[in-house]
């Protein structure tokens, strides 16, 4: 993720907050998978909603990073639905072992948002796999 102002870092925050309360997420849940320090406690969570920005961490940003084209990704994919983006998270899935991707985002952390993402955007899987890299030395 590139250096954001602290305004946009906060706007950030607040975007990614929204998408996973809308995922219905409980605070611990949201600690574990933006893997937050273990100084902020799930009751410190909605400091982050109206005064505070996520700590400037480089395990933070990935995770930030990867919510943030798994948002778009869904956005892609059920563009008129606004709906469908939430159950889709919530649905088990059979790419997923018949998992929710939502829990195999919280279960198996950076892992599992990798896994989602790569399911969502092929573009993401593509670069990961060096194909990208490959291609374009023809």
């Amino acid at each position: 993720m590139s250096e954001l102002t602290l305004d946009e870092r906060c706007a950030l925050t607040r975007r990614i907050l929204s998408l996973l309360e809308g995922w219905n997420l409980g605070a611990s849940d949201i600690l574990a998978l933006l893997q937050l320090p273990a100084s902020i406690k799930a009751r410190n969570l909605s400091r982050y909603r109206d005064e505070e920005c996520f700590p400037d961490d480089p395990r933070v940003n990935r995770r930030l990073s990867y919510l943030v084209r798994i948002e778009d990704a869904l956005h892609t994919y059920f563009p008129r639905n606004p709906e469908m983006r939430h159950l889709w998270v919530k649905r088990a899935n059979g790419k997923f072992n018949k998992r929710a991707p939502i829990a195999v985002m919280v279960e198996d952390g950076e892992s599992g948002l990798i896994s989602v993402l790569s399911y969502l955007d092929c573009t993401f899987a593509w670069d990961r796999t060096g194909s990208k890299a490959e291609y374009g030395k023809g």
